[in-house]
């Protein structure tokens, strides 16, 4: 089975789709076979794998919308993971879905064929609560959390928490945070500081040991359609994320039947 991880915040701007691409890349490198499912209207993670937005024929929105099946619409990329990738269309299923049995669960059901095909999927989410977000919060184990060491994002994270906490009592009692990302890291910022802290008093060891540092290769890659582990893979930015994806691996290789739980971890509904 599958291990499937949303990759959201409602705070835009904090990495969410850098590091959906990264660490897919990077887990591959690890020798696990990984999906990434672009649900964010804008493309990016889409284009940011090598796949041009623009010339698709079938994207997330036919498997949202159309319920087609998932395989019909998964293709490869030169990173050697597969994407179910996503372009402006997209913003009409946010709209459709509204009035659809069983909205909330589509992208649940889309999955259930390709489940035991990867070891990973990865769920790029839009920055904002709206149907697409609450499909991958419904289909997914776990919620890896992106977010940059300052005030406004702490304002955003605690209102993720709750969000999940919504969709826990609501649709998928199953879902936890599995881990928080420090992205966009700066160690010489005392602000920097005050939150990690912050951060490893309420999350615990969900909170990843790995911190992603502000790289810019990393900003530099999604223009050329590549991960920044194949536009320079000794650039510090490629390095850590390959880091996290071996403490990931690591983690549910020592646990594997605590992959999606959140030991260590405040209720969600306490943790902020």
């Amino acid at each position: 089975m599958s291990k499937i991880f949303a990759v959201a915040n409602q705070k835009g701007g904090v990495g969410k789709t850098t590091t959906c691409v990264n660490l897919s890349a990077s887990l591959v490198a690890n020798k696990r076979r990984v999906l990434m499912v672009d649900l964010d209207p804008q493309g990016n993670a889409t284009m940011g794998s090598g796949v041009d937005k623009s010339e698709l024929q079938l994207s997330s929105y036919d498997v949202l919308a159309s319920l087609l099946p998932i395989k019909k619409a998964i293709v490869p990329t030169n990173s050697g993971f597969d994407l179910l990738p996503a372009n402006g269309d997209l913003s009409a299923a946010e709209v459709e879905l509204l009035e659809m049995d069983g909205r909330e669960s589509r992208l649940r059901q889309a999955l259930v064929d390709v489940n035991d095909e990867y070891d990973y999927i990865l769920i790029d989410c839009p920055p904002s609560l709206n149907m697409l977000t609450v499909n991958a919060l419904c289909a997914a184990g776990g919620v890896l959390v992106p977010m940059q060491c300052e005030y406004y994002a702490l304002e955003g994270i605690s209102a993720l928490l709750e969000t999940i906490g919504q969709i826990q009592q609501a649709a998928n009692p199953a879902l936890q945070i599995e881990g928080v990302l420090r992205t966009m890291y700066d160690p010489r910022n005392s602000l920097t500081s005050d939150v990690s802290d912050q951060l490893s008093e309420y999350f615990g060891d969900r909170l990843y040991r790995t911190c992603i540092p502000r790289n810019v290769r990393l900003a530099e890659a999604p223009s050329f359609g590549q991960p920044a582990l194949e536009y320079d893979r000794n650039s510090k930015g490629a390095i850590a994320y390959l880091a996290l994806a071996g403490e990931i691996t690591r983690r549910h290789a020592a646990k594997p039947n605590e992959a999606n739980q959140n030991s260590g971890q405040r209720p969600v509904a306490e943790a902020v």
